[in-house]
């Protein structure tokens, strides 16, 4: 089928003056090309690619323009007013419009599209981004993990956690148990408490005042529990030693398991694949990034950290259901303080909030009774 001939003002830059000329579009690599004849003999022929002009945008059929103007760069522009002379030459010439022409012109193709990307990013972040955190985690160093557990103890110290006031005797105690544990991981081969293989960062205990009952992990190998936790397991029956070491084997996990390195990870892939599919991301995109790994990958690895606590502790013997009458104690004293401490409740646990950063083992649980149940089982969900 041959070309259309249409008729069009060519302002070549030169002169305000429009030359009338006559134009078609032709078959070419990559998409019409345009060649241009004057009429008034003032300019040559011109012949232009598909690259060197600025195609008009396509539009509704319902809502024309009353002309085409077209960019030629250098060479200045072209007015056309027969503008379905001008779609039906673009058609003929093989131009079809780009997704984003289609989705400015037809309803169902944007509906289509914005659903496609919702889709997308909802598997990026429930496949895609704890995937790819894994395959990154395996290669973060050791020492930028100690690295970064150190400046987060230290901030830790400057504001919040006080020393620790618990006696030397039973931080001894504590500190020689904890390490029979962390010796049993050093030397196991079990894959269960190896996910990553060659990994085997130095396990150390520290304590610390002036928090609530609890216990977290930090990248590296550190972790720290509160003397309000050791002091809880002393006021809650069958309990004591082991219940902790229970809650000491559950931090292991993270540890191991590079929780704290993976949710750091987790959070900047996360806002990478939305920055590569959203564009310029806003704060309120990167906060809701973090709002949703902090939350949804926290349960999964509190999850995974109470199926290597099981596996640690069966693997020296030692019972689990004293760290879930523990928890569940925790609960309990955790509701009091919500609503007022009781008189009776530690000191320094009435009005001291969990770390930043760290591992709180209930903000990531709310069934915290089914899930003491499945640990007094030795059963945890998901293992």
């Amino acid at each position: 089928m041959s070309s259309p001939i249409l008729h069009a003002q060519w302002f070549d830059g030169r002169t305000s003056r429009a030359h009338p000329a006559r134009l078609r579009l032709l078959p070419g690599k990559g998409g019409p090309h345009l060649q241009l004849q004057a009429l008034d003999g003032e300019r040559e022929s011109l012949e232009l690619t598909h690259r060197q002009v600025d195609w008009p945008e396509r539009w509704s059929a319902k809502r024309p323009p009353p002309r085409v103007v077209v960019d030629l760069g250098a060479h200045g522009s072209l007015q056309v007013d027969d503008v379905p002379g001008w779609q039906a030459a673009v058609a003929a010439a093989g131009g079809r419009a780009t997704l984003a022409e289609r989705m400015q012109t037809r309803w169902s193709v944007l509906l289509a599209v914005l659903l496609l990307a919702v889709v997308g990013i909802g598997a990026f972040y429930r496949w895609g981004t704890p995937w790819a955190a894994g395959q990154i985690t395996r290669h973060v160093p050791l020492a930028w993990e100690q690295q970064l557990a150190e400046r987060a103890l230290a901030q830790l110290d400057e504001g919040t956690t006080k020393p620790s006031k618990l006696p030397p005797a039973r931080q001894a105690a504590l500190r020689a148990a904890f390490d029979r544990l962390a010796a049993h991981v050093q030397a196991s081969s079990d894959p269960a408490l190896h996910r990553y293989p060659g990994y085997r960062p130095p396990l150390t205990l520290q304590f610390r005042a002036g928090m609530s009952p609890n216990a977290f992990a930090l990248p590296g190998g550190t972790i720290v529990m509160t003397d309000a936790m050791v002091t809880q397991a002393g006021t809650i029956p069958g309990t004591g030693t082991t219940a902790l070491l229970g809650v000491l084997a559950h931090e292991i996990g993270h540890v191991q398991l590079r929780h704290t390195t993976r949710l750091v990870v987790e959070q900047g892939v996360l806002s990478v694949g939305l920055g590569l599919a959203l564009g310029d991301v806003s704060s309120l995109v990167s906060n809701g990034a973090t709002l949703l790994t902090g939350l949804a990958y926290s349960r999964q690895h509190e999850t995974e950290a109470d199926c290597y606590a099981v596996a640690l502790m069966r693997g020296t013997g030692l019972l689990t259901a004293p760290m879930a009458d523990l928890l569940l104690g925790m609960e309990d004293a955790m509701l009091g303080w919500m609503h007022g401490a009781p008189a009776s409740a530690p000191q320094s646990s009435a009005d001291t909030p969990a770390p930043e950063g760290g591992a709180d083992w209930f903000s990531t649980h709310p069934d915290t009774v089914g899930r003491a149940g499945r640990l007094k089982a030795g059963t945890p969900l998901g293992c």
